[in-house]
């Protein structure tokens, strides 16, 4: 799939790396997962702090939604920036997330780094759990995380 590039509205915010858009030509709403990024799980440590900065930094907000492919859920693979601000960036540089190590080192790699280095949000904790780690050994959370929307 070739990067689709669009202007929508962030309509639900569903935890630190899942988001509904509303693109602004119309349509159908799309169901994003952040890309490059691994907010922890809504039942772990940092994951309800990783939904709360991403629905402050992008609900109801107008960004650029770059696509890149689809997951294997369906959701779209996207990059999110509100005008000069990369949001996937920002999660993992605060320590709100970790750099996607799916396929290689992923693009966020340095971010963690220095996320690592000061300590921030869940690197706060020396035997903080990458979000992959904690899904196979306690697999999906018990219960569906309330979602923030636009009202």
């Amino acid at each position: 799939m070739q990067t689709h590039v669009y202007q929508a509205r962030v309509m639900r915010v569903f935890d630190g790396d899942t988001v509904w858009v509303q693109p602004m030509d119309g349509g159908r709403w799309r169901k994003l997962r952040l890309d490059g990024i691994d907010a922890p799980e809504i039942c772990q440590t940092g994951g309800l702090a990783a939904r709360d900065a991403l629905a402050d930094r992008s609900l109801g907000a107008e960004v650029q939604v770059s696509e890149r492919a689809k997951d294997d859920y369906g959701r779209g693979i996207a990059r999110l920036t509100l005008g000069a601000e990369d949001i996937n960036r920002q999660l993992v540089v605060s320590g709100l997330a970790w750099a996607s190590r799916w396929h290689g080192q992923g693009p966020y790699v340095a971010e963690e780094a220095i996320a690592r280095s000061r300590q921030l949000g869940v690197f706060s904790a020396p035997d903080a759990e990458p979000p992959r780690d904690f899904r196979r050994r306690h697999g999906p959370c018990q219960y569906p995380p309330k979602s923030l929307s636009v009202r």
